[in-house]
């Protein structure tokens, strides 16, 4: 390969060399590592069967993990589980939870994907590590080595990196699909089950219902490139420990030429990103990882025809069980104008993963722009109910609600937008526009005086959204459709403007009724019909010099 790709390649190898090299020694500093003369401390060996411990083994998929991918043969049964006597106990994992909490564990979160999590890094919990440390040297670098021979040569040669303690609960329910960043992974379940409802590891080629559950002192342990989620907990506490592990005598190239070139891609260099990918599939022709990331630069560069040829390669390699690779695929074919196409991938992923909140919402918008307002507002519903901070499913949500005439309940869609930052002014123009349609079917049924407060608070709002989009405009923060929002503010605010003025008028308030039309006049002194809105009612109250100067300023425009 070094040949067929050059110099750059092989500085590239060196570079992952290097880098595995001091990550290893890195993780010798904090985690335990086995002296490769100790002649490998303990053995893990058959004979533990007679202790009442054993594992259960179950598909790893259609493909093997992307690094050693020729040292593992078919059947790839890589999903090691453990059964009958766990490998602590019940007291053991409570008392580590306790040194767990007592530093602090309970108080810290931070993200993970898509969801907040909480829980900590064992580097920030050094009683806890002492315990999984005893743990490496006296039960799971052992293990390891027992559970997977094909690579591992020795618990000496093995390494923890990425350990983390997780606590799931309701308001940090579950974690999206994902691969682990590490050859070899481990999850030790600390929670007894009757403790919580819910949660346990799903496999997605398994089916996201089919959850591997597991009680308090139990593992699973398994190579790191299969597609797995945490499923939701509803009710209760679970903590489970997850562990990523290098083995040192190995240098996973596919892994880190992936990960750089995803981290060359964000600073946006993007055809040197591919090259990464390119020289990560010479390796491993079925790093489906790889050929999504490469997919999705194609996409950015609106190649989308050899975009699209990556993403079906993934599918076809993974026998089309990967959800996010179903939604690259409906945003590849949406942005080529396959609408159709569009829907059906969107709508399979939805099949093999119903929990992820950002596919039911891109889902909606699909079936929305089809004229589907029925199953578009169903997946607008189940998108706010799996992450009710989606501001942009409650917006859209609103507005189907509104177009079709159901504006108490679109009031209800719009005020929960409005608590989320990224759509707060979207909505606050949105919930104006309903106020208006409120306050002139108030003022047609001769509800004035509720009207006119209807017509204010709509006014109020609409200036607001105004503001913020303003401050968003200066900022250089605003996208294209918050440009276009912010196009919409003039006809509204004047529509306002014409109801106020004309619940006056009603009212035979003509001094406020004249009021908001000479407001109208001031903040859009360009348009025909505010001027004629004022020459109107100046004329009304009898006053012809004022309405012509009104209606000469309207001829000039």
């Amino acid at each position: 390969l070094g040949l067929q790709f050059g110099q750059e390649f092989i500085v590239a190898i060196e570079k992952n060399e290097i880098e595995h090299k001091h990550d290893c020694e890195v993780s010798c500093e904090t985690y335990y590592c086995a002296p490769k003369t100790s002649n490998n401390d303990n053995n893990w060996d058959s004979s533990i069967q007679k202790n009442g411990t054993s594992f259960i083994n179950y598909s790893f998929g259609a493909t093997p993990p992307e690094d050693f991918f020729e040292e593992f043969g078919f059947p790839l049964d890589l999903i090691k589980v453990t059964q009958d006597k766990p490998l602590f106990s019940t007291e053991e994992a409570a008392n580590v939870i306790r040194i767990a909490k007592a530093e602090g564990v309970e108080h810290n979160e931070y993200r993970s994907g898509k969801y907040q999590l909480g829980g900590d890094w064992l580097t920030n919990l050094p009683k806890t590590r002492e315990w999984f440390n005893i743990k490496l040297k006296t039960t799971l670098f052992p293990l390891m080595k027992y559970l997977f021979p094909e690579i591992v040569s020795s618990p000496s040669v093995l390494r923890a990196h990425s350990v983390s303690l997780l606590k799931y609960n309701t308001s940090h329910p579950r974690t999206d699909v994902h691969v682990d960043n590490g050859i070899l992974a481990m999850t030790l379940a600390m929670t007894p089950q009757n403790e919580y409802v819910g949660g346990g590891t799903f496999f997605e080629h398994m089916g996201v219902d089919n959850v591997l559950a597991m009680d308090v002192g139990h593992g699973t342990f398994r190579p790191g490139s299969v597609r797995h989620g945490g499923h939701k907990v509803t009710d209760g506490i679970r903590y489970i420990l997850g562990a990523f592990l290098l083995i040192e005598d190995r240098v996973e190239h596919v892994r880190r030429l992936k990960n750089r070139g995803s981290e060359i891609r964000r600073k946006g260099n993007l055809e040197r990103a591919a090259k990464h990918f390119e020289w990560a599939l010479a390796i491993n022709p079925k790093c489906t990882t790889c050929l999504k990331d490469w997919a999705e630069i194609l996409l950015t560069q609106k190649k989308y025809d050899e975009a699209e040829v990556k993403i079906r390669e993934v599918l076809t390699l993974l026998e089309e069980k990967d959800s996010d690779a179903l939604f690259s695929l409906g945003v590849i074919l949406s942005e080529a104008g396959k609408d159709e196409a569009s829907i059906d991938a969107y709508t399979r992923s939805v099949k093999l993963n119903a929990e992820d909140a950002e596919l039911c919402y891109n889902l909606g918008i699909k079936l929305g722009a089809k004229g589907d307002k029925k199953g578009e507002m169903a997946m607008y519903h189940k998108a706010t109910t799996l992450d009710p901070k989606l501001g942009g499913a409650w917006l859209n949500w609103g507005t189907a609600l509104a177009e079709g005439g159901n504006f108490n309940d679109a009031e209800v869609m719009f005020l929960k937008a409005m608590e989320c930052t990224e759509v707060a002014a979207k909505a606050m123009l949105n919930l104006g526009h309903v106020y208006q349609n409120k306050a002139e079917r108030l003022a047609a049924q001769g509800n004035l005086m509720a009207a006119k407060d209807m017509a204010t608070k709509a006014g109020d709002l609409l200036d607001s959204g105004k503001g913020m989009l303003d401050a968003m405009l200066a900022s250089g923060s605003c996208g294209d459709d918050d440009r276009r929002y912010a196009a919409q503010f003039g006809p509204l605010r004047l529509q306002c403007y014409r109801i106020m003025g004309s619940i006056y008028a009603g009212m035979k308030d003509f001094v406020s009724s004249e009021i908001q039309f000479r407001r109208a006049t001031e903040r859009f002194p360009n348009i025909k019909g505010a001027w004629e809105m004022l020459a109107r009612i100046l004329e009304v109250q009898g006053k012809t010099g004022e309405a012509l100067i009104a209606r000469n300023q309207l001829n000039k425009i």
